[in-house]
């Protein structure tokens, strides 16, 4: 996993550092808000580990603030408070985790792990279709930023046809047939629905390949190393 280190304690740092590293995931460590803050609005990251208590703006802020430009990671706070209001909001933020100081490295890695396998089931449950567009094949839903986006029954159901044929062509008698039940409707009449629905979407998913019939690609975010 790719992981961003937020931590202002100099010998932790290093060895949370040292301590992934050997276990194979990629660390980019800060020791402060601002500068983890600034370097997750440019790359992606399958993991963010957070200390609160740290200079230039703390681990909720930080928190916060990517919540506001709809930037969201899995996240996992390491502290020394013990409050229960504290560990209460690291949870409400949407944290994934909360591990007090001090704690056992080898702790951090199994919660490291428990974290991967759930995003590795959420993953084969869920289609990827643009940076923000998931859809979960078993929910029968459609995401943009993890929030449900409301469709009508026709939209949810060209959506699901075209992720149940990823990368494959849908043609106008499979619309046809699965959207409209094989009611007599003109094939002007599937391209505006269809139509209509790509002006909602924020980010458009759908390919059109002209008097053929629509598809989706599977995306596939791009990890910078």
């Amino acid at each position: 996993m790719k992981i961003l280190l937020l931590e202002d304690e100099l010998m932790l740092r290093s060895s949370i550092e040292e301590y992934l590293d050997a276990l194979g995931h990629k660390i980019v460590a800060f020791s402060n808000g601002e500068e983890a803050y600034d370097a997750i609005k440019k790359d992606v990251f399958d993991l963010l580990i957070l200390d609160i208590n740290v200079p230039r703006m703390n681990g909720f802020a930080l928190l916060q603030a990517l919540q506001k430009i709809e930037h969201v990671f899995p996240t996992i706070f390491i502290s020394a408070n013990v409050d229960i209001d504290d560990i209460a909001q690291a949870f409400d933020l949407g944290a994934s985790d909360y591990l007090k100081k001090p704690f056992h490295l080898k702790e951090l890695g199994l919660r490291i792990d428990k974290i991967k396998k759930e995003v590795a089931a959420k993953n084969f449950q869920h289609i990827i279709l643009s940076p923000k567009y998931v859809f979960s094949k078993h929910e029968q839903m459609l995401f943009y930023n993890n929030n449900v986006i409301v469709l009508t029954k026709k939209q949810l159901q060209i959506v699901t046809l075209l992720c149940e044929n990823i990368g494959i062509v849908v043609d106008f008698e499979k619309f046809r047939s699965y959207v409209w039940n094989d009611e007599p409707v003109d094939n002007a009449t599937i391209r505006a629905e269809i139509s209509r629905f790509r002006k909602l979407l924020k980010e458009d998913f759908i390919v059109n390949l002209k008097g053929v019939g629509y598809k989706i690609e599977r995306f596939y975010p791009e990890k910078k190393i």
